[in-house]
């Protein structure tokens, strides 16, 4: 039975579905998870950007909320009751976890590797580029992903890292902003050149391309690797995890959430020191919101990866999502969650620039 497991830490079922951990609340029973990849022998999928093959064998991947359906339909035992919500959640009970697979280790054994492999070439010489520069170690990351699972493509395959603890992203990014800077390094931001991105294909409705790439360029966790001796550009990815400690499962079972309905305000962020992890975190004030429970709002809650790390202590900010009522033995907290389901695309969070 794995115990401890954190935001993108890898669970594998007897019949070698992949799930990640998601976020840091979770009931006794067991994980609420992402479904992230399936093997071929139960799953097919035509998206040409879905198969992932390597050590492991041939798997694919699942997009938006194809691998939750699939799950629902085929596999309906792997749900956790969230007594807060007071429904069922994807996700794996601890009697079901077959093997846990932690980013950390597998960093570990990745760097180790002998060979010829371009990935995992560029991996080492990314790390080897930030602790050089900085009191970070190797044993300070992580990956996931393909890297995690072992059926990376040396050739197509992106990098992803996992860093621990809100002082080391802080440290990392500082780092990394002076990598991005020497015109001459292994690693360029990859938001720094215009995006070629299809507006057609852009499904978010409050949030344009151009705001999105400028947001995620300040965050500096997106990069890509440049050594002259890859045959590509390798996208590099940093997530912030959180560090050991008394906060790694913050699940409640005394809490409930009421759900009131939509809103759209602006306001200022008071407070973004969890604003890395999953879910996003920001203190919030109003000052501009037609709905009649908006000066009650105090935080913002996003489970939305793209609005992690996406706006500042100070900034005054746009927000559209859903209004919630948390009850628990304290005092009631009014916050706007930004999550998968309903107006998905229409939730919004974002820096109101001038």
């Amino acid at each position: 039975m794995a115990r401890g497991l954190r935001d993108r830490d890898g669970i594998v079922t007897r019949e070698g579905l992949i799930f990640r951990v998601y976020g840091y609340a979770h009931p006794p029973a067991g994980y609420v998870c992402d479904v992230e990849y399936a093997p071929a022998t139960i799953y097919r999928s035509s998206d040409a950007k879905a198969l992932r093959e390597g050590g492991r064998g041939r798997y694919f991947k699942f997009f938006e909320d194809k691998g939750l359906t699939f799950v629902a339909r085929k596999y309906p035992h792997y749900q956790v009751y969230y007594r807060p919500l007071r429904r069922w959640l994807v996700g794996v009970p601890h009697r079901d976890i077959d093997e846990a697979r932690r980013p950390g280790q597998v960093l570990q054994r990745r760097v180790r590797r002998e060979g010829k492999d371009e990935l995992i070439h560029a991996l080492k010489q990314t790390l080897h580029q930030i602790t050089a520069i900085s009191h970070l170690t190797t044993r300070d990351f992580g990956v996931f992903g393909s890297l995690l699972h072992d059926f990376y493509h040396p050739r197509y395959s992106d990098i992803d890292f996992t860093v621990m603890g809100k002082a080391r992203v802080r440290e990392l990014r500082d780092v990394l902003a002076t990598l991005y800077s020497e015109r001459s390094g292994l690693l360029i931001n990859e938001f720094a050149a215009p995006q070629t991105w299809s507006k057609d294909a852009w499904k978010f409705t409050n949030l344009s391309l151009s705001e999105y790439a400028w947001h995620q360029r300040r965050k500096l966790l997106y990069g890509t690797y440049v050594g002259p001796a890859s045959t590509r550009r390798i996208n590099v990815e940093f997530e912030p995890v959180k560090a050991d400690g008394p906060s790694l499962n913050d699940y409640d079972a005394n809490t409930q959430v009421h759900p009131l309905g939509w809103i759209e305000a602006q306001g200022r962020i008071t407070e973004d020191a969890d604003g890395g992890f999953m879910p996003a975190v920001y203190g919030f004030e109003v000052d501009d919101s037609s709905h009649p429970r908006a000066d009650d709002v105090s935080r913002i809650v996003s489970y939305v990866e793209e609005y992690r790390m996406q706006v500042r202590t100070g900034e005054r900010v746009f927000v559209a999502g859903h209004l919630e009522r948390v009850t628990s033995l304290r005092s009631p907290v009014h916050q706007i969650t930004l999550s998968y389901g309903p107006r998905y695309y229409e939730q919004t969070l974002k820096t109101l620039k001038g």
